[in-house]
């Protein structure tokens, strides 16, 4: 009878294992047809390229170059893509901003899951980078990279350190920091948080827009779209 009941227990044991490894399989389009499929069942499923939408936004697309952590070429194109509401909610940041003399620079946008799987191999740091078991909200297209800029010299202004830091001072609250780099930090972080885009604890340039959860995992290269 102890035996049976202690393969009863084992088998349960099994039966749960094998439903939690199910659940936590993760599922990334990389089909474009599959995507194109959910963009005409939601068009807000779109991935749109930031540019063509907000042509006056400025673009330094680092990862098609070899400045950046990598220090390699990651995309073969230099564009920034995002789903349509975070596109929607940059165009009216970057209106507000322009009357008050500033405009975005955009970093980066959607980022194809290979390319998430990449960087946490050979990232030095893994809290920088997201882990492909979860993936990243840059492969929702609902996370961007950006700074302000002065609109007259068209610089950057001053923040705590350069885009894509792995160090401490990267973190939305660091202090201490110059009286300077808190005002327009602080200025960012409330300027996009009227626009449901919420800055990340540890890199001030990194944004989720709200509503993430509802925008599956994609794998499909810039060229295709």
């Amino acid at each position: 009878m102890k035996i049976k009941f202690l393969l009863f227990l084992l088998s349960l044991s099994f039966s749960a294992l094998a439903q939690s490894n199910s659940a936590s399989k993760l599922v990334v389009i990389n089909s474009y047809n599959q995507y194109l499929a959910s963009v005409k069942t939601n068009p807000n499923n779109e991935l749109v390229e930031i540019k063509k939408e907000i042509p006056n936004i400025k673009l330094d697309i680092r990862y098609a170059t070899k400045n950046n952590f990598m220090k390699q070429v990651m995309y073969k194109q230099a564009r920034a893509f995002a789903r349509r509401p975070v596109v929607e909610s940059l165009k009216k940041i970057q209106k507000e901003l322009n009357k008050k003399g500033y405009g975005l620079k955009i970093f980066d946008g959607y980022r194809p899951y290979a390319i998430t799987v990449e960087f946490y191999k050979k990232a030095s740091d893994k809290n920088f980078v997201a882990n492909p078991a979860k993936g990243s909200k840059h492969n929702r297209g609902c996370a961007v990279d950006l700074t302000l800029i002065n609109l007259k010299t068209g610089k950057e202004v001053a923040m705590a350190t350069p885009y894509d830091s792995f160090s401490a001072a990267a973190a939305a609250n660091y202090e201490p920091v110059t009286p300077e780099v808190k005002k327009n930090r602080e200025f960012l972080i409330a300027t996009m948080r009227k626009y449901r885009m919420n800055v990340l604890d540890n890199e001030w340039w990194h944004y989720d827009f709200s509503g993430w959860q509802s925008y599956d995992l994609m794998d499909i290269p810039f060229e295709k779209l």
